[in-house]
């Protein structure tokens, strides 16, 4: 281990075209679309043979055959077989939560490179046995005899042959995401107008960046799909305003289809390495990853549960020394509208910083011309485990663009966030020599 923490560097990442779920990759599997990026990204910055240190990430709906996604992905891929492949999960955090694993592990010099992973289908979800029927399936091979065999379904019905298919909803309240969101839409005061101008601005600017050709090193084309399905160039305020709530149907419902991100298939990668295996092979430094932090909160007594990444920003800021208005750009993950103007209009509230997150001063505001330049999830879609990577990879590239320094902020199921920090490496380079 070395005497003192390395700078960690953001090579670049790409992701394959975002998908709404039972369109064009109905018949991709996480370890189809997976691979894919991954083999995006090792076209992208030749590392075809390349031996990898560690190849981190997973996916949030999986078969229980996809145990080890990672490591198969690796398998499927040109990079080296020596290359390990680790699965994890933290909800929507998971690549974003991967990236910082393997930060950290760089800084300490353990370890100097990198991939941080997540693919994500709602097209293809694991759909479950009743929990009788998988009893009698498990007792049936330990039965020798064929009678035995038959003996494990004595009294069978019909009724046990129903399948399971996955919950949306928290396990311990019972509400989806979108109903837990709508009650923190009610709590913050968050407009329905509010809501549909945020979706509106976050397609007319992922519009724009395609438009630019912003897009176009950051995405690898899958399963002859080029561009995400789910942006609209012709969105209208005035079409999107009637669209009836999705979640609380009652009049005081403000979320809709429209205002809320669709379910999406993806996947998303990023390349982190110390900055001498980077230069070494010839490889850009976009940024650094400098600064980050997990939190959770007690949503089940009511604290709001995609109000977390609120909690890690400011510990993460703390230990920074820095103020929220101190950057250039923030993605703020668009799992809702309202989840994003909660988040602001509660770094805005004295009693709220106070309460929750132990500060005598409100975070305050940050400037909206700043916020999701290039559009969010709202626009392209939300492949749970891959918003991370994908978040990312386009603030490393923004930054390397622009200069400056960004703010991450992602939301996820269990009351949890995940969040950090990135500087250009124009801006990173000053501050060490300094």
């Amino acid at each position: 281990m070395t005497q003192s923490l390395r700078r960690v560097a953001i090579v670049g990442g790409v992701r394959i075209p975002f998908c709404r779920s039972n369109t064009l990759y109905a018949d991709q599997s996480n370890l189809d679309m997976m691979t894919a990026a991954l083999n995006g990204l090792v076209d992208k910055y030749k590392l075809s043979g390349a031996h990898i240190d560690e190849v981190v990430g997973g996916a949030v709906v999986t078969h229980s055959k996809d145990w080890n996604i990672a490591r198969e992905a690796v398998m499927s891929t040109k990079l080296a077989p020596s290359t390990p492949g680790i699965t994890m999960i933290q909800a929507c955090g998971t690549s974003l939560q991967a990236a910082m694993g393997i930060g950290a592990k760089i800084a300490a010099g353990e370890i100097e490179c990198g991939i941080a992973v997540g693919s994500d289908t709602t097209s293809d979800p694991p759909i479950v046995v009743s929990k009788k029927l998988a009893g009698r399936l498990k007792e049936v091979p330990l039965q020798k005899s064929f009678g035995g065999k038959l003996k494990a379904f004595k009294g069978f019905s019909f009724g046990e042959l129903a399948p399971m298919a996955p919950s949306v909803a928290e396990p311990r309240t019972g509400l989806s995401m979108g109903q837990h969101c709508e009650l923190m839409a009610k709590e913050f005061h968050v407009s329905r107008a509010e809501q549909d101008q945020l979706a509106f601005d976050s397609h007319r600017k992922a519009t724009a960046a395609y438009a630019s050709g912003y897009m176009d090193d950051l995405l690898v084309p899958c399963a002859g799909v080029f561009r995400d399905n789910n942006v609209r160039s012709d969105i209208s305020l005035d079409k999107i305003a009637t669209l009836k709530p999705a979640f609380d149907k009652s009049d005081k419902g403000t979320m809709t289809a429209a205002n809320s991100t669709p379910l999406t298939d993806g996947a998303a990668c990023v390349l982190v390495a110390s900055e001498e295996w980077a230069r070494e092979r010839g490889l850009p430094i976009l940024a650094y990853l400098t600064h980050y932090q997990t939190s959770a909160n007690n949503f089940t007594a009511g604290e709001g549960l995609l109000m977390a990444p609120t909690i890690a920003v400011a510990k993460m800021l703390k230990r920074a020394g820095l103020t929220l208005q101190d950057f250039d750009f923030y993605e703020i993950h668009e799992a809702f509208a309202a989840q994003v103007l909660a988040t602001l209009k509660a770094w805005e509230d004295p009693a709220y910083c106070r309460q929750h997150l132990g500060l005598d001063q409100p975070l305050g505001a940050i400037d909206r011309a700043k916020l999701n330049v290039m559009g969010s999830s709202l626009a392209f879609g939300h492949p749970f485990a891959a918003t991370g990577a994908r978040i990312t990879a386009n603030l490393a590239k923004l930054l390397s663009q622009k200069g400056g320094r960004g703010l991450i902020s992602v939301c996820t199921a269990g009351g949890m966030g995940v969040t950090a920090i990135l500087e250009s490496a124009k801006a990173g380079e000053m501050r060490a020599a300094a």
